[in-house]
């Protein structure tokens, strides 16, 4: 995949994460980086621990992501709870 749609899925998988798990806002650089790390969790998780696989085209891709950066969101909020 090109960087110019890697980053383009990363920012719609990171958004979606970020609306499905209502977190805060990261806004758009930080959904890119979630979606992109998202990525790479959602796969690991849905290959590895679940034996999934949700295709390869770009929704795959951006449904993987988004459950990565759901992953990753609700990670991130346990370790930074709000007071």
């Amino acid at each position: 995949m090109s960087v110019i749609a890697t980053l383009i899925t990363g920012a719609i998988a990171g958004w979606l994460g970020g609306k499905i798990y209502r977190g805060s806002g990261l806004g758009l650089l930080g959904n890119i980086i979630v979606g992109i790390l998202g990525g790479g969790v959602g796969s690991w998780l849905l290959d590895r621990v679940f034996d999934l696989s949700l295709g390869d085209g770009w929704f795959g891709s951006i449904v993987t992501g988004a459950i990565g950066a759901i992953v990753i969101l609700f990670l991130i909020n346990l370790v930074f709870r709000h007071k």
